[in-house]
């Protein structure tokens, strides 16, 4: 299963968890990701903090975009799951949309079990 069931929860895949438990321990966040289900499910299944972006479905704005740009600068997030609810899908607010779009923008995406991930460690060249 990708990232989970009913609005992320659930199973999340071995693939990805075996990405948030290696090399994890020296960051804050294992992962950031839109909502509490879907960072729940990773959280969960690795046993790793796992930051979920605008609470419970990705409608409650708790995190600016500046915010999470100086987690990453300062190494406290080590992968970016982009969320099968990202953006204004199933609710998202503007806050998830910038992130992810930034992200987009300044990682490289892999794509492991259909699920994008961005390892925010290494940022594209300019």
């Amino acid at each position: 299963m990708k990232g989970g069931n009913l609005l992320g929860g659930g199973r999340s895949s071995s693939k990805i968890v075996a990405k948030l438990e290696k090399a994890s321990d020296s960051y804050r966040w294992a992962a950031a990701t839109t909502g509490s289900q879907q960072a729940a499910g990773y959280q969960l299944a690795s046993q790793k903090p796992v930051m979920a972006i605008d609470g419970f479905n990705g409608s409650d704005p708790y995190l600016s975009l500046e915010q999470f740009k100086q987690y990453v600068k300062d190494k406290q997030i080590h992968y970016y799951i982009a969320g099968e609810m990202g953006g204004h899908q199933m609710g998202g607010s503007d806050t998830a949309t910038q992130i992810s779009q930034w992200v987009a923008k300044h990682y490289t995406a892999t794509t492991v079990d259909g699920v994008t991930v961005y390892d925010l460690t290494k940022q594209q060249a300019s």
